[in-house]
């Protein structure tokens, strides 16, 4: 009789998917199957067949490639991003044009650049939790962990503080949360795309005037050969940055302080290693988390663009293949003990962000983010936890992304700490 699968896609799964995915692993690695959205496709679950996946050329990144393009239009990749002429990045393209982008990318987009704004990350990490330290209590996805990174690719990318709130609106439409503006409205991922097209074209046009040392500025005068980015790629690219950017730091925040809350051994070693001044517990750490329960789920669409075997499954032409990093990096013929979180982990070669040709542009600026994040939050209030009880967390219901909806704490109150605050972020508007 054959094996009785779990169901996927339910709220259950979402909030516990890794059992299913187990299952998955052993009975059917590779398996088609429908998605909420109707379309239909191939689970990767394995981590040497993801692994081979995510490299394999013939798997397409360009949507055209569907054998369903017609009937799925606006059902794969980012809603919106059609309409708003928004499809030209890194996520859409391949070679030799997706060569051609992260090249010139690249140029601007760079780990000295980086690097050199881990200053910044700290002065908004530590703002964050001035405002709320002395209440001891929080929600640490609204308060922190989804404002963190916005303010951070803003200010990376050029945009104004005094536009910044803005964006802080549109993403909060993106994800849904609750109790941040707009946050829960349906249909509002297409919405805030338009919205940031048009506030793109606009900064990009000031910037071709008045250029100054920000991402967008060097995005515009990236140039290779004497190539340059046309302007709806410099949009496309500075779009693409901060959409898959802050959501995969806001997860990599949330669902890493909720894994070291539930795990206060591995929690304690990390705090007595950070109290002694050490960091390379907190730079493995980071990447156990990434792989115990990373922020990015499945990996985005790829298409067969012939027919192929995956797993010793065959996969027709035009069909949609979906990686399941989660699954993979959980995968026992690669790691040892898959299911035990060890921050001091050392052979980890996750896919938390990727592998191959599209491995993410932006993970050395989310690992800085993260870093500084969960270090700071542990140092300064060392005595956090949950102030609910873990069955009354409710985890986001999507596809590629892996995030809480909320993560309420509490903590002993940080006395004088609004006091010492300095105006490092814009002020967040009433939710």
């Amino acid at each position: 009789m054959p094996t009785r699968l779990p169901a996927l896609f339910t709220q259950g799964f979402a909030t516990d998917p890794y059992p299913a995915y187990a299952a998955l692993r052993e009975h059917a690695p590779v398996h088609r199957t429908t998605l909420p959205s109707g379309v239909e496709a191939w689970l990767v679950t394995r981590y040497a067949d993801a692994r081979a996946a995510l490299g394999d050329p013939r798997l397409s990144k360009n949507p055209a490639h569907h054998g369903e393009a017609d009937g799925a239009r606006g059902r794969t990749g980012i809603p919106g991003e059609r309409k708003a002429e928004l499809m030209t990045h890194l996520l859409n393209i391949d070679p030799p044009d997706h060569t051609r982008l992260r090249r010139l990318v690249s140029k601007a987009f760079t780990p000295r650049g980086v690097a050199a704004f881990e200053p910044r990350v700290r002065e908004l990490t530590d703002a964050l939790v001035d405002a709320f330290a002395d209440r001891g209590e929080a929600d640490l996805l609204r308060e922190f962990a989804f404002p963190l990174p916005i303010y951070a690719i803003c200010d990376l990318l050029g945009v104004p503080r005094e536009d910044q709130d803005d964006f802080r609106d549109w993403a909060g439409l993106m994800l849904h949360l609750p109790g941040t503006p707009g946050g829960g409205a349906r249909g509002g991922v297409a919405r805030s795309v338009k919205k940031m097209r048009a506030y793109l074209a606009r900064l990009i046009h000031r910037k071709r005037l008045d250029p100054a040392d920000d991402l967008i500025s060097a995005l515009i005068q990236a140039s290779d050969h004497g190539e340059q980015l046309t302007e709806n790629e410099a949009a496309a690219m500075a779009f693409i940055l901060l959409f898959a950017g802050f959501e995969t730091t806001v997860n990599l925040i949330g669902n890493g302080v909720h894994t070291l809350l539930g795990h206060p051994e591995q929690r304690a070693r990390l705090q007595r290693s950070l109290a002694a001044g050490e960091t390379a517990l907190l730079d493995s750490g980071v990447e156990e988390l990434l792989r115990y329960d990373g922020p990015v789920e499945l990996a985005t669409w790829r298409y067969a663009t012939e027919p192929l075997h995956i797993g010793g499954r065959a996969v027709a032409a035009g069909d949609a293949v979906l990686v399941v990093l989660a699954a993979a990096d959980r995968d026992p013929a690669r790691f040892d003990a898959p299911d035990t979180l060890d921050l001091a982990r050392a052979d980890n070669p996750h896919l938390g962000y990727g592998h191959g040709i599209h491995y993410c542009l932006g993970a050395p600026l989310a690992r800085l983010e993260g870093r500084t994040a969960l270090a700071r939050l542990l140092v300064r209030l060392p005595d956090l936890r949950l102030a609910v009880d873990e069955s009354e967390l409710r985890w986001r219901g999507g596809l590629i992304m892996r995030g809480l909806r909320s993560l309420p704490v509490t903590f002993t109150p940080e006395r004088g700490a609004r006091a010492a605050a300095a105006p490092a972020a814009p002020p967040a508007r009433p939710a």
